[in-house]
C-alpha cells in the first residue's frame, strides 16, 4: 500500500467518511443476512458430485418422486416376540403417518421380520429442497406416535430421514453457537493480548461488520446467482471471517502502536502502520482468498460452493481491517490503549522481550536448531499412515449415539441388513426386465422389487445384504454397476444413498489429488512476486507442508487413541491442507516481508531476529485467535466438524510456535542473504549471527 493511499484513508476527513460508509453497509446488509440460511441447500444434489452416476440417477428419479424425498424407516422391536395387538398398532400409526404434511408415496408395511421379534415401515418423505432442517419435527412426531403405548415395544427411526433428522438436531442453533463461541474466544485471548478492557472491542466490532456483510454478499449471491452454500460453508465462514479478519487486526494494530511511539499525531502514525503493515495483510488475505478458490476446481458440489463462499468471507474481512478499524482506532486516539498508552518517544519493549531472547538463542547455532526441528516435524507426520480418511459410517458420524444408528443396528439384526436404504436402479423401460434380472444375480444383493415403469423409464429397487455404509456395500455398488452396465440398450444408472456415498468418497480423492497441486502452486507464486525471490518461496511452503505432515500425523494419533473416532471424513486432508497452508503462509509472510523490510538496512541475519522480536508476540497472539477459533467447530457433535476444527486449531499452534517462530528464523539465520536469490537483496553482505545474538536492543529500530 502506498503512502499516499495510506495517509488518504486515515485522514481527519476521511476517518468519519468510513465509519460513516460502513454504518449504512451494516444497515442494508443486516436483513439480508438474516436470511442466508433460508438461502442454503442442504439436498443432495447440493453436495454431490455433478458428473457422479449417482446424481445422474436421482435426476432420473424426479420421474417418478421428487429428487428431495427421503425414505424414512421405523423399525418396532420386541426381543420376546411381536404380538398381534403390536402389529395393529403399527397398521394404526402408518394411518396417521399417511396423514403427516410431507408424505409422498405410499407407505409400506409393517413387515414383520424372519425371526418374528421386529416390524419395519418405510415412509417416503419430501420435506422441500431444505426438507432436512425440518426432518427433526416430523421424525419426532412419527416416533412419539409409534412410542405411545407398550413400553415393552421399542421404537427407533431410521434410514435416510432418520439421519437427517439427527444431523438437523446436530446442526440446531449452529449459526448462534458458532458466532457466540467465536467472539468469546476472540475477546478472551484479545483481552490476555492486550491487556485493555477496551481495546478488543475495536477488531471484534470490525469482524462482526465484516460477518454481516459477507453474509449478505453471499445470500444475494446465492439467491440470485446461483451461488450453492451450504451449513458446511456457513458455519466454516464465521469461524474464518472472525478468525482471519482478527489476525489482520492484530498485525495492523502491533504496528499501530509501534508508530506511535514515533510519532506526535496518531493520523501519522496510522498512515505509516498502514503502508508497512499493508503489502503484508494484502498478501496474506490475497494468499488465503486464491487458496479458498482453488476448491472451484472440485467435483463435490459442495466443496465447489465452500471456495467462493469462504473467498469472499476474507475478502470482506480484509476490506474492513483496512478501512473501519483504522478509522475506529484514530477515531479513538491512544486512550484505548489504557492502561499501557504508548507515548511518543517511549522504549519499544519487543526489543527486550520473549521473542527477542528466543532469536538470542538460535542464532548460536541456527543449522542444528532448523535440522532437529524439521526431523522432530517429520517424524510427527508419520502419523498420516495412522489417518483412514474413507468416510465416516452413519454410526462414526455423530458423537453420542443417535437413534438413526441404533436404529440401524436393531434392522441390522432382523432384516437384510440394506433393508430402507434400497440400491436405485434407472433404465430404459424395454430392458427392465433383463436390468432387474442381471442386478438380482449380483453378489450382495438379496432382493429386487419388480420394475416400476413411467415415460420409457423404468424404476427397480434392489436391497443389499450388507450394512448400506459398509466396504462390502461399496462393493457390491461397483459389481451392480458393471451388471446392469452391460445390459445391451439399457442405459442403466445405479443411485441410492450407498451408490451416492461411494461418489461422494472418489470424488473427494480426486478433488485431494487436484487441488492440493494447484494450491502450492498459487501460493509459491504469490510469495515469490511479495518477496521478490525464489529460494524464500520454495523453503517457506516446504515448511508449511511440513507443518501440515505434522499437524494431520498428531491428529490422526489422537484421533484414534485418545477421541475414539471410528475414522476420518473423505474431505479432511483436502480441507486440513488448504486451510493450513492458506493460513498457515500469512504468518510467514507477516514475518518474511518485516525480515526483508529490515534486510534492506541491516542485512539478512540481523534482520531474522528484528522480524522475530517485532513480530513474534503478535503472530503468536494471531496463532491464538485462529487456533481457538477453528477449535469451536468441536462444540458440534458431528466428528467430520470436530476432526477438521482439531486438525487446523494444532497445525496452527505449530506453525506459529514451532515453524515460523523456530524453524524459518533458523534457516534465515543459516543460509543468510542467499534466501533472496536471485533479487539484489541477494547480494547485500551479512554478518555471523554469533556477533549480535546478545545485542538485545539492536534487534529492534
Amino acid at each position: 500500500m502506498t503512502r499516499s493511499i495510506a495517509g488518504a484513508l486515515t485522514s481527519h476527513r476521511t476517518k468519519w467518511v468510513a465509519l460513516v460508509f460502513w454504518v449504512a453497509v451494516v444497515a442494508v446488509a443486516g436483513p439480508l443476512a438474516g436470511k442466508l440460511t433460508g438461502a442454503e441447500k442442504n439436498d443432495a444434489i447440493s453436495w454431490l458430485p455433478g458428473s457422479a452416476e449417482s446424481t445422474k440417477a436421482l435426476n432420473e428419479q424426479a420421474a417418478f418422486q421428487p429428487t428431495d424425498t427421503i425414505l424414512t424407516v421405523l423399525v418396532y422391536e420386541r426381543p420376546s416376540g411381536i404380538t398381534p395387538q403390536d402389529t395393529a398398532k403399527a397398521r394404526a400409526d402408518a394411518q396417521q403417518f399417511a396423514n403427516i404434511d410431507g408424505v409422498v408415496d405410499q407407505i409400506k408395511g409393517p413387515f414383520p421380520s424372519q425371526d418374528g421379534q421386529a416390524l419395519e415401515m418405510t415412509i417416503p418423505l419430501n420435506l422441500g429442497p431444505n426438507g432436512w432442517q425440518k426432518a427433526a419435527d416430523v421424525v419426532q412426531e412419527m416416533r412419539d406416535t409409534a412410542s405411545a403405548g407398550d413400553p415393552g415395544l421399542a421404537v427407533h427411526v431410521t434410514g435416510q430421514g432418520g439421519i437427517a433428522a439427527d444431523s438437523a438436531k446436530a446442526f440446531e442453533g449452529i449459526d448462534s453457537t458458532l458466532l457466540f463461541s467465536t467472539i468469546g474466544v476472540v475477546v478472551v485471548i484479545l483481552l490476555l493480548t492486550y491487556r485493555s478492557p477496551t481495546l478488543w472491542l475495536l477488531p471484534v466490532i470490525s469482524a462482526g461488520v465484516a460477518l454481516t456483510t459477507a453474509q449478505a454478499v453471499i445470500y444475494l449471491l446465492a439467491a440470485h446467482a446461483g451461488l450453492t452454500v451450504n451449513a458446511q460453508s456457513a458455519g466454516i465462514l464465521t469461524v474464518l471471517v472472525f478468525g482471519a479478519g482478527t489476525d489482520y487486526a492484530l498485525l495492523l494494530v502491533a504496528r499501530y502502536r509501534e508508530e506511535l511511539r514515533r510519532h506526535h499525531d496518531r493520523h501519522e502514525a496510522m498512515a505509516v502502520a498502514l503502508h508497512r503493515a499493508g503489502p503484508a495483510i494484502l498478501a496474506s488475505a490475497a494468499t488465503v482468498i486464491a487458496g479458498m478458490l482453488c476448491l472451484m476446481f472440485a467435483e463435490t458440489n459442495s466443496t465447489q460452493g465452500l471456495g467462493p463462499v469462504l473467498a469472499i468471507g476474507v475478502a470482506v474481512g480484509l476490506l474492513a481491517m483496512l478501512t473501519l478499524l483504522p478509522a475506529l482506532l484514530v477515531i479513538c486516539g491512544r486512550w484505548v490503549f489504557w492502561p499501557a498508552r504508548p507515548h511518543e518517544g517511549s522504549k519499544e519493549p519487543t526489543a527486550t522481550g520473549f521473542w527477542a531472547r528466543v532469536g538470542g538463542l538460535i542464532g548460536r547455532r541456527p543449522r542444528a536448531v532448523w535440522v532437529v526441528t524439521s526431523l522432530i516435524l517429520a517424524v510427527a507426520a508419520i502419523g498420516i499412515t495412522d489417518l483412514h480418511a474413507t468416510g465416516l459410517t452413519n454410526e462414526e458420524s455423530f458423537r453420542g449415539t443417535a437413534d438413526s444408528v441404533v436404529g440401524e443396528d436393531v434392522l441390522a439384526k432382523h432384516f437384510p441388513a440394506g433393508a430402507g436404504n434400497p440400491v436405485v436402479i434407472m433404465s430404459n423401460a424395454a430392458q427392465a426386465e433383463a436390468v432387474a434380472a442381471a442386478a438380482a444375480n449380483t453378489d450382495g444383493i438379496s432382493a429386487v422389487d419388480p420394475p416400476a415403469v413411467r415415460s420409457g423409464i423404468a424404476y427397480i429397487a434392489a436391497t443389499l445384504s450388507s450394512a448400506p455404509d459398509s466396504t462390502a456395500a461399496y462393493n457390491t455398488i461397483d459389481a451392480v454397476r458393471d451388471s446392469v452396465h452391460a445390459v445391451p440398450g439399457a442405459d442403466a444408472l445405479v443411485g441410492g444413498s450407498t451408490a451416492v456415498n461411494l461418489d461422494v468418497q472418489r470424488a473427494a480423492a480426486h478433488d485431494r489429488d487436484l487441488i492440493i497441486p494447484i494450491v502450492l502452486l498459487v501460493v509459491l507464486l504469490i510469495l515469490a512476486l511479495l518477496l521478490r525471490a525464489i529460494v524464500a518461496p520454495l523453503l517457506l511452503v516446504a515448511t508449511v507442508v511440513l507443518s501440515f505432515g505434522a499437524s494431520l500425523g498428531i491428529s490422526a494419533i489422537i484421533f484414534d487413541k485418545v477421541f475414539g473416532f471410528g475414522g476420518a471424513d473423505t474431505s479432511l486432508p483436502l480441507f486440513v491442507f488448504v486451510f493450513l497452508v492458506a493460513l498457515g503462509i500469512d504468518y510467514n509472510i507477516f514475518l518474511m516481508t518485516r525480515v526483508r523490510e529490515e534486510a534492506l538496512k541491516h542485512g539478512t541475519r540481523r534482520a531474522a531476529l528484528i522480524g522475530l522480536a517485532a513480530t513474534g508476540g503478535v503472530i503468536t497472539s494471531a496463532g491464538l485467535v485462529l487456533a481457538g477459533t477453528f477449535s469451536v467447530l468441536g462444540t458440534l457433535p458431528l466428528v467430520a466438524f470436530a476432526e477438521i476444527g482439531f486438525a487446523v486449531a494444532l497445525g496452527v499452534l505449530l506453525d506459529t510456535m514451532v515453524v515460523r517462530s523456530v524453524l524459518v528464523t533458523a534457516l534465515n539465520l543459516d543460509i543468510g542473504r542467499f534466501v533472496w536469490w536471485p533479487s539484489k537483496l541477494g547480494h547485500k553482505s551479512d554478518i555471523d549471527p554469533g556477533e549480535f545474538a546478545a545485542d538485545r536492543e539492536a534487534l529492534v529500530r
